[in-house]
């Protein structure tokens, strides 16, 4: 399987499994920080999250509008480790329109209700749209992955299937 697009399909349903990920961003002293976030995806694997922007991340995608992260299931074996890596930028959408959709399609997937209303008035509606993926899946064999980039023409296999 050496095609984008399978490699993307195999992503996809990963991403739409699960509903945590572990966002990297830079400090302003340059230090690593990370953040679980609840968040859910597109059709063209950007990933959406509500947050503060007065919390560690949203100060430092401030600074520094791009970011790395982690979605994987937990497992008990290293033969059960499947995740996918991934960077890229990040932006906030303000669109009105657009936001109360996301927000209403984020409220209803982690059943949120009327309890956190206050909340995500006051958070921030971020996507990171990916430009790179590296997808692991030990079920295959150690350390079996994948990496796609997306240049300007599409997403390209840079690292085939080790």
């Amino acid at each position: 399987m050496n095609k984008p697009q399978q490699h993307l399909e195999q992503i996809a349903a990963l991403l739409r499994e699960q509903t945590t990920l572990s966002l990297a961003t830079t400090g302003e002293d340059g230090e690593p920080c990370v953040a679980p976030l609840f968040y859910m995806v597109d059709e063209e694997l950007s990933l959406y999250w509500l947050s503060s922007e007065s919390s560690q991340h949203g100060r430092n995608l401030l600074r520094t509008p791009r970011a790395a992260a982690a979605v994987h299931g937990s497992a008990t074996c290293w033969q059960e480790i499947r995740g996918v890596q991934m960077r890229g930028a990040v932006s906030k959408i303000t669109e009105p329109k657009r936001r109360r959709a996301l927000v209403n399609a984020y409220c209803e997937r982690f059943q949120l209700g009327t309890v956190f209303r206050l909340a995500i008035r006051r958070s921030a509606l971020y996507f990171l749209e990916p430009d790179f993926f590296r997808f692991i899946d030990n079920a295959r064999g150690f350390g079996s992955n994948v990496e796609l980039a997306r240049p300007a023409q599409g997403w390209t296999l840079t690292r085939p299937t080790a």
